[in-house]
This record gives structure tokens, sequence and C-alpha cells, in this order.
């Protein structure tokens, strides 16, 4: 029987008292786009790549929002989950390698400096960002014509047009390595104004977009309120913002009353990954640990406290949200006498005290989450110390020096992931990879020839059953924990028309968005 103290027992009750979800829902007033005004919104989630003046206007480090604000991709991943084309207007492979893929552009697109975009731009951005991120696995990018581009991949990828829509992948007019995208740039709805890094930035209509009639809005304002819920939503009553993203459920129950609010929620947005660093003479080394831990987590204890049983989601130890349709349910829930033989198992008859187990509050509800987590373990006998780290510092803190030729690991921390597809989401558990512990063995290596045997399948219903596969050796190696996910919340006041929120949270779109006031 797990045990929480007064303070969880608390935050329980607030939870659980949370009532119905106001939907977004028809009222009347006018459908009809307006144009112009300002636009104020308060984000709480955590944004760490935001750095200094010298760089917050580059696509890589002001992520939350504003990758398509003043950016756009070759692909956009739309509210379904599902690629669209954005600055690409076609997108083929070339063979059935799947390994090199033709992109046309469309023609006509402007920077907001005035120049138009062509391949050489794209050419000049994908250099950059093949060093990087997902953008690894382009060996090579080479213009065709002026509008035409060619990827050459490592290896094969069906779902190759996905990576195109990366918030890391935006395009940016063509510079030295040492300069590009540093001037905030971009072919987006609206263009650079100012940016206060870490706490705001500023941005106004593009004239020259290349979605004509778009945007409505004259102004659009960002700012930073993370771990500040509480201020934003009392910024949000005093007319301060008119929005504010990625509230927690009891941030939710404070405001679902009001007559003046309206709620989206995209489904399946975020959840977070426990890495379990498999170093020499560390417990996640065996197995049995592994699998002890991921039986004695209560999951639906977390949903029912930190998501108040409406805005969470129950994980697979998987890095795929409950809401993809490849997602496949753990074949066993919480086993606490299970946990408890494992341990036994493994030398461990009296319980086991874990290390430390780091986190930092990415969301609202995080550290409610870690409590609930701890608590639950210890009716297995699994002592389970847990710290909060702050959010500055916190990426380079978790992964360090990481370098396990020279015997260097990460953290046993805690990291927020997003909704992506399959073919992301599930290269995330590769040894290679932090995310992963480092997993390695004969059961890593069955899971990555599933993986290249389904990249190299075109047909999606056929790379379903395998990947269903590859998650059946996550249940069983538990090379990490992914107990539980949220669902992204926006509140908004009811004249902001057309904003809604999006599963992935740094593809939100303001483009269609306007006020009725």
């Amino acid at each position: 029987m797990q045990q929480f103290n007064r303070r969880e027992l608390g935050l329980i009750s607030a939870s659980l008292m949370a009532s119905s979800l106001v939907p977004l829902s028809s009222y009347a007033q006018s459908d009809t786009p307006k144009r112009g005004g300002i636009l104020r919104v308060a984000q709480c989630s955590a944004n760490r790549r935001t750095a200094d003046a010298t760089n917050a206007k580059h696509p890589y480090f002001f992520v939350d929002l504003s990758t398509r604000v003043a950016y756009n991709c070759l692909t956009w991943v739309n509210e379904k989950l599902e690629w669209e084309y954005e600055l690409a207007n076609d997108i083929a492979p070339l063979d059935e390698k799947l390994a090199t893929w033709d992109v046309q552009l469309r023609e006509g697109v402007l920077f907001h400096n005035g120049k138009e975009m062509t391949s050489s731009d794209v050419v000049a951005s994908f250099n950059l960002h093949r060093t990087t991120g997902f953008g690894a696995q382009i060996l090579r990018i080479e213009s065709v014509s002026k509008y035409k581009i060619r990827f050459f991949l490592t290896e094969g990828n069906a779902e190759f047009p996905y990576i195109l829509a990366e918030y890391q992948h935006a395009i940016m007019p063509a510079d030295t390595p040492e300069k590009i995208g540093f001037s905030g740039i971009g072919t987006g709805p609206f263009k650079f104004v100012s940016a206060d890094p870490n706490r705001s930035a500023t941005f106004e209509r593009n004239d020259n977009y290349w979605r004509k009639g778009f945007p409505y809005l004259d102004r659009l304002e960002i700012h930073n309120r993370e771990g500040q819920e509480e201020a934003a939503l009392n910024g949000l009553r005093a007319r301060q913002f008119d929005a504010v993203l990625s509230i927690d459920a009891r941030g939710l129950r404070q405001i679902e009353r009001d007559s003046d609010f309206e709620v989206s929620i995209g489904r399946g947005s975020y959840h977070f990954v426990i890495q379990l660093p498999k170093h020499p003479g560390s417990p996640f080394e065996d197995k049995r640990i592994r699998q002890a831990l991921a039986l004695a987590i209560d999951r639906d204890a977390i949903n029912r406290i930190a998501y108040a049983g409406k805005l969470g989601w129950v994980g697979n130890d998987s890095h795929l949200v409950s809401t993809d349709p490849a997602f496949l349910a753990r074949p066993v829930k919480r086993d606490v006498a299970l946990a408890k033989k494992l341990l036994t198992d493994a030398g461990y008859p009296n319980g086991i005290t874990l290390p430390t187990l780091y986190f930092s509050p990415q969301l609202p509800e995080v550290p409610i989450y870690f409590q609930v987590l701890q608590q639950t373990v210890k009716d297995a006998g699994i002592t389970l110390p847990i710290e909060e780290r702050p959010a500055d510092g916190y990426a380079q803190f978790r992964t360090g020096d990481s370098d396990i030729s020279k015997g260097k690991f990460h953290k046993f921390a805690m990291t927020a992931v997003g909704s992506r597809n399959p073919g992301i989401s599930l290269n995330r558990m590769r040894g290679a990879f932090v995310e992963s512990g480092h997993w390695r063995g004969e059961a890593h290596d069955r899971y990555m020839e599933l993986y290249k045997k389904a990249m190299l399948t075109r047909d999606a219903a056929v790379r379903k059953p395998i990947y269903h596969e590859m998650q059946r050796i996550l249940h069983e190696e538990v090379p990490a924990i992914l107990p539980a996910g949220g669902d992204a919340v926006l509140v908004k006041r009811k004249y902001v028309r057309n904003l809604s929120y999006h599963p992935q949270i740094w593809s939100v779109k303001f483009d269609e968005v306007w006020k009725n006031s």
C-alpha cells in the first residue's frame, strides 16, 4: 500500500476535484477573420535551448513556438501527426532503397529580407542541420536545379519526410556556417522585432508571407513563464495575456469555470524518459532490477494524481505516445509481487536503495509526477531518492561528458520528449543514444535489425507489426522507463479565434489566428 505525506495528499485532493473540461466551442461572435491586433501569449513549459542575445533569434535556440513563427521547414506535422508539405511541394525517393530523396521547392517564397528562397538556401541550411540531431542521417545534400534538392542518407528511411519537419530543420538564407541563422531571418508569417533571452520575443507580421492573405495578426508576443503558472494565469485574468500554454490539471481547475475562457488540448503530447545508465557497477546493468522498477511504478496513480485522470496517459517504456496507431501497451501493468521476486533473484531480498534520480521542472506537474513515482515503488522495497535540479543548465548536467568509450556515462535522470512518428521515436532507443542508457547486447542488436527493416518498408501498414515487435523487446529489456505522459493544454480568452494546441508544442502555428475584439 503506497503512502503519501500530508503535502502530497493535498495535491491529490486538488487534482481529483477537477471537474469536466471546457471544450473549444462556437459562440455568438463573428467567425469572419479580422486583420490586425496584438496577441500576447505566455508559455509555461521550459525551453532551455534559449541562451543569450547573440543567438536568441536562431531556430536552434528559441524552440518553443517560434519555429513556425519566424521560420518554416520543408514539411510540417499536423495535429493528427501526419506530415504535410510546407516549403516543399513534392517529395519522393529515387528507388526502393529509400536512401536518396528528391525535394521540389515552392517557387516565389521570399525571406523576410526580400530574397527569394532557392535550393542554395536549403543546401546551406541542411549542411548545418546534418551535423546535429535528427539531421545526422543526411550524408550529403545537392542542388539539382534552382528549386530542386537531392538528399543522400546514410541508410534508407521510409519516414524521411518527417525528418524534414523537425524544428531544428528550419530553412534560413544561405550564409557561412558561422553566421547562418543568427539574423533571425526566415520565411515564416512573422518577423523578429526583438528577443529578450529566456524572457520574451516579439514578432510583427510578414506582409510578403508566401501563404497569401496570412497572417491576420499585426504583432505576436511570446513570454516565458516557465515555473510561473500561477503568475501566467493571473496575467490571463488581468488581460496581460490573451492565452497561456502548457498548464497542468491544477492550473486548469482554477480557470475552467470562468465563462471568459476556452481550452484546447493536444492529446498525447509529451512524456518523460527515465534514463538508466548501464555502466560498470550500475544496478541497471542487471535487467531484473530494471524490470522490477518498471513493474513497481503505479502508472495509473501518476495519471490520476498528476493529470487528474483526464490530461494524461500511461506509457509503455517506448518513446511512442499512447495516441500513436503503432503504440503497443505493456502486457503486464503494475505487479509488486513480481517486482519483489525479481529483486530477490538479483540478490536484494530485503529491497534495494537506488541512486538519486534527478529531474527538472520542465512542465508544471513534474514535481508531483516524481513524488508519486517515488512513493509507489516503496511497495516493492525500492527506495528511490529524488532531487529536483534547476532548469538552467539541466541538459548539460543530465548528460555530462557522456563518452562510453572513455567510461563516461550520463546521470540517472529524467528528460521530457515530445510526440513524433514511430521512425524517430523508436530510433531514440538505439544504443548510441543517451536516452537508452547506452543499451547494448543481443536484444539491442535484434531491435536495431527490426528498425532497419521498418525503415526499408514503404507501406505504413506493413511497418506497424515490425514496430510492435520492437516494443515487445523494450517491454522485456526495459532499457529506459517512460511511465506516463501528459496532454498539452492551452487556455485562451474567447475573443482569440482559431488558436488550438498541437501535440507537438513546437509545431503550433499562428498563421490563421485572429482576435475578435
